[in-house]
């Protein structure tokens, strides 16, 4: 496949969060794979700590105003947009003022509940909903970091058959992250609310830790990416459990973005 429309989920990029293994290649990968003719959307999280000002974001008011209801509870979508001139690509920033408003990341005030859980699924859905909204069906949807772990699942069980999405492959590249302050075990209620089971999460074995988060995305992702160096072996020991393609570190040495989109086109044959 020559050209391809890939969607990237990240949980943070560069320039807009610190520099970290999965903000750099966040930033550099969807530039490197359009450079070579494919089509891309890229979204993350507007954390409070993004400085919208010095980034220029801006609400895009036509792709906002979507209610999204999580755990029974009403949550208005706003999306902001802020361009990387020298790569002319947009980055789409997911934004809602109770669940990113706040100075932190993923960190867990000492006064509030931990809902990163909540947060997660707002992002992975607000994402999707605003590719519903823009009518740019992908082919590849590739995640990247713990808090996209959900998205998976939600494209094979609550989007399965969506138009959109029905026919894009999911690509996870799984990463050494800090496994603290994730998300709380109250996780498998919500799910239940979006008509989840059981039996959708039961080898997570009622865990909602890196491990556990990890496995989600292999289980219900079409391919794997070892996006470190060294990544547990439990991990790719059960993407071969699910006999899921596994794509080694590519690397981000000249001509890494080849390795990513040949591996593309192998999940789409």
């Amino acid at each position: 496949m020559d050209s391809k429309r890939v969607l990237y989920i990240s949980q943070e990029i560069y320039p807009y969060l610190p520099d970290t293994e999965i903000s750099k290649v966040s930033r550099e990968l969807p530039q490197a794979v359009q450079e070579l003719g494919n089509e891309v959307r890229i979204f993350m999280p507007r954390y409070g700590i993004v400085n919208e000002r010095r980034n220029q974001l801006h609400e895009v008011i036509r792709l906002s105003g979507i209610n999204m209801i999580i755990n029974d509870n009403d949550h208005p979508l706003i999306i902001k947009v802020a361009s990387i001139q020298q790569a002319r690509m947009q980055i789409y920033f997911i934004d809602n003022d109770d669940f990113f408003k706040r100075k932190t990341m993923f960190k867990v005030d000492a006064k509030r509940a931990n809902d990163n859980d909540e947060r997660a699924i707002f992002f992975v859905r607000g994402a999707l909903e605003t590719i519903k909204k823009l009518r740019w069906i992908p082919d590849v949807i590739h995640c990247h970091g713990w808090f996209t772990s959900l998205a998976a699942l939600y494209l094979k069980k609550f989007y399965h058959d969506d138009p959109v999405f029905n026919k894009a492959k999911v690509v996870c590249s799984l990463y050494n992250e800090p496994d603290n302050e994730l998300i709380p075990e109250t996780l498998f209620e919500k799910l239940r609310f979006d008509h989840m089971t059981d039996e959708d999460v039961a080898f997570m074995n009622g865990s909602t830790d890196l491990d556990a988060l990890s496995k989600l995305a292999i289980h219900y992702a079409d391919g794997i990416i070892c996006g470190s160096e060294q990544i547990k072996k439990e991990w790719t020991d059960y993407a071969e459990l699910c006999s899921k393609p596994i794509l080694a570190y590519p690397g981000r040495e000249e001509g890494y973005a080849e390795l990513y989109n040949n591996f593309y086109n192998e999940i789409l044959k």
